[in-house]
C-alpha cells in the first residue's frame, strides 16, 4: 500500500476564525503535529492554532521554532505582550504587505487630496454620517476628538462609572483606575485582531492616515472604526462591576463579543472600502520591471499570506 499524498495546509479565511486567545506560563511547542501549551507539570493543552486569528503570548511563555513555523504556515499572528496584554513587545508576522498593495496604500497616504478622501470615509463609517464638508484632516481630527471625549462621558454616565479622562501609565498598570484598565485591556484585544487582519489583507500596519509615526498607525485607524460599537461599551459595563481581575473579565467578554458581532468578517472588507474611497486603482507592474525569475506559488491563504 502506498502512502497517501501529502496535502498542503490551507489556511482558514480570517472571517471564519476565532478572534484571539491568550497564553501564559508554559512552553508552546508542536507535539504529534499539534500546536500545544505545556505547563510545568507536563500537561498539554491543545490549541487549534489554524482557526485562531491572533495568539497573545503573555509573560512566562516560551515558543519553539516548530511552533512559530506552524503558526506561520497557517497564517496565525503571534503577538508577544506584557502583563494584561497592554504592552506590545513584538509580533511574528504570518504574512505582510504585498508590493502592489503597499504602493497603493502609500500613494493614498502621501497625497493630501487622496488621504483626505480616505479619512472622510473613516469618519463616515465611524460616526454613521458624512464628514463635514471643506474640512482638513487636522480639523476632522479635532471634531473626532471632541466626539470621542463626549462618548466616553456618556458611556460613563450610562453605566454609572466614575470618569475623569482617558489616561493610564503602562509602567504603573495597577495604579490606573478600573475604567481605564478595562479600556486598555479591551482595545489591546481589538488591536491584536485588527493587526492580524491588516497583515492578512496584504497591507502595512505602519502606514496610517489619521494616525502617523507609529508601528501600528493603520491598525489604530481601522480599529477605531469598530471601537465604540464593540469594546468601549463593554469595558465600561465591566468597570461598573468593579471586578477584582478586570483585564481577565474584559478579555473573555471581548472574545465573546467579537464572535457575536462577527467582527473578523467585517474588518478586511472595511479596509478595502476605506481605501477605495481614494478613487484610484492599485498600481500595475511597470513594463520595464523585471519579474521574479521563479514565479511565486499561488497562495492558499489571504492576500497577504506568504506562500512557500
Amino acid at each position: 500500500m502506498t502512502d497517501a499524498p501529502f496535502l498542503p495546509l490551507k489556511p482558514l479565511p480570517m472571517k471564519n476564525r476565532v478572534s484571539v486567545i491568550f497564553l501564559e506560563y508554559g512552553l508552546i511547542d508542536v507535539k504529534d503535529g499539534a500546536f500545544v501549551l505545556i505547563d510545568k507539570t507536563g500537561v498539554r493543552t491543545h490549541i487549534p492554532v489554524g482557526s485562531v486569528a491572533c495568539v497573545m503570548l503573555e509573560p512566562g511563555t516560551r515558543v519553539s521554532h516548530a511552533a512559530i513555523k506552524l503558526a506561520a504556515a497557517v497564517g496565525t499572528l503571534l503577538v508577544w505582550v506584557g502583563e494584561a496584554g497592554v504592552r506590545l513587545y513584538s509580533t511574528g508576522q504570518p504574512g505582510g504587505a504585498r508590493s502592489d498593495r503597499l504602493l497603493y496604500q502609500a500613494r493614498l497616504a502621501l497625497d493630501d487630496g487622496l488621504r483626505l478622501k480616505v479619512v472622510r470615509k473613516m469618519y463616515e463609517l465611524r460616526f454613521g454620517e458624512p464628514a463635514p464638508l471643506k474640512r482638513s484632516v487636522q480639523q476632522l481630527r479635532g471634531i473626532e476628538g471632541a466626539r470621542v471625549r463626549k462618548t466616553y462621558e456618556l458611556l460613563a454616565k450610562r453605566y454609572r462609572v466614575k470618569w475623569q479622562r482617558r489616561n493610564y501609565d503602562p509602567n504603573k498598570w495597577e495604579a490606573g483606575d478600573v475604567a481605564n484598565r478595562c479600556l486598555s485591556a479591551a482595545t489591546a484585544c481589538l488591536y491584536g485582531i485588527t493587526e492580524a487582519a491588516v497583515l492578512a489583507a496584504g497591507y502595512a500596519p505602519s502606514v496610517g492616515f489619521i494616525h502617523w509615526g507609529k508601528a501600528l498607525s493603520f491598525v489604530y485607524d481601522i480599529a477605531d472604526i469598530f471601537k465604540f460599537e464593540t469594546v468601549v461599551p463593554l469595558a465600561f459595563k465591566i468597570a461598573a462591576r468593579e471586578p477584582s481581575q478586570p483585564d481577565r473579565e474584559v478579555r473573555v467578554a471581548c472574545r465573546d463579543a467579537f464572535r457575536e458581532n462577527k467582527i473578523l468578517a467585517k474588518i478586511i472588507p472595511t479596509i478595502d472600502e476605506v481605501l477605495k474611497a481614494g478613487e484610484i486603482k492599485p498600481p500595475q507592474m511597470p513594463s520595464e520591471s523585471v519579474p521574479p525569475a521563479i514565479p511565486a506559488a499561488k497562495s492558499l491563504g489571504e492576500a497577504g499570506h506568504r506562500s512557500k
